[in-house]
């Protein structure tokens, strides 16, 4: 039987679950999810777990805020004059935005407030400084 190693190209089945229990993203229904291993695809806490586990073995594993997405950060924050956002845009909070970085990246944003005056935009990932609890079965090793 295969083991994961660092390098090897996995395919691998996943529910990832906040501490209080609510589905974040599942592989339920879909193709399983392939990387390679070590290469930064995905969160460093997942990744970690993976070497020597073979296919077919199931593990869960509880994942900390900075093998994740980081912590909340308050530089990613943003307030901008409300006149900045195009008129036709109907504002709201929880609205999603793309912004363009420096390089020309896209940046994706939150509507977290708004006044009259500015709209406060949320720069952090959706799941930054949060715990992730991910249980997940190895189906292939490559």
């Amino acid at each position: 039987m295969t083991e994961v190693t660092s390098g090897a190209t996995v395919r691998i089945h996943y529910t990832g679950t906040l501490e209080d229990g609510t589905v974040f993203d599942s592989s339920d229904g879909r193709d399983p999810l392939e990387f390679t291993v070590g290469s930064g695809m995905i969160i460093p806490g997942l990744d970690k777990a993976l070497p020597g586990m073979s296919v077919g073995e199931q593990k869960k594993v509880t994942i900390a805020p900075e093998e994740a997405y980081g912590p909340r950060q308050d530089e990613a924050l943003l307030e901008v004059p409300r006149s900045d956002i195009p008129a036709d845009i109907p504002l709201e909070v929880g609205l999603q935005l793309q912004m363009t970085g420096q390089q020309g990246q896209p940046i994706p944003v939150t509507v977290t407030e708004l006044s009259d005056e500015s709209v406060t935009l949320d720069a952090n990932h959706a799941l930054a400084g949060r715990t992730l609890i991910f249980d997940f079965e190895v189906v292939s090793v490559a």
